[in-house]
């Protein structure tokens, strides 16, 4: 690294302790608070319990892509506005689709449906904003969304049923 002059950033690259045991040494060391959380590949990681008290690897959303996602489809929205509803429909569930298929993770669909309900809140605004006398209640938007916006459903497994793979013989395709 000193060859090309590069630096670790202090905020980004360093250690810390997660994993199964780390509130409980963080007790025996009379720390306060949760463990700390960190975020890779778009999701935050984050050492929680399951109902029995095991470990459990909670994934979450973080919370500046989802930001980022919503300001980008509010803006999206308002372009689309005038469009028919069938047209906007087919566009916003492809939208929310393709962001469901990246972030639907054991643990992260309450994320994702309070993404889903942020989507149709953008959506009756936008609709509410095609002429100054709107008939958009939320009864009617309601049953847009339920015909054309997904509900969330976990479509990635657990970590550890990832790499539980057999195979046949050798060969990694059988």
């Amino acid at each position: 690294m000193r060859r090309f002059s590069l630096e670790l950033h202090p905020d980004k690259t360093r250690l810390i302790a997660f994993g199964r045991f780390t509130a409980s040494r963080r007790q025996e060391r009379e720390l306060t608070g949760a463990p700390e959380t960190f975020n890779f590949i778009g999701l935050t990681h984050i050492c929680a319990r399951t109902r029995a008290g095991k470990f459990l690897l909670a994934r979450h959303t973080m919370k500046s892509r989802v930001r980022a996602t919503l300001h980008a489809l509010k803006a999206a929205l308002q372009n689309r506005r005038h469009r028919p509803v069938p047209e906007q429909g087919r566009w916003l569930g492809s939208v929310v689709r393709g962001y469901f298929a990246y972030h639907a993770v054991p643990t992260n669909i309450p994320t994702l449906d309070s993404f889903r309900t942020q989507v149709a809140r953008h959506w009756l605004r936008a609709l509410r904003r095609r002429s100054q006398r709107h008939r958009m209640t939320w009864e009617r938007v309601n049953a847009i969304v339920q015909r054309w916006l997904p509900r969330p459903r976990v479509l990635h497994p657990w970590p550890e049923a990832r790499f539980d793979v057999r195979t046949r013989g050798k060969s990694p395709v059988r």
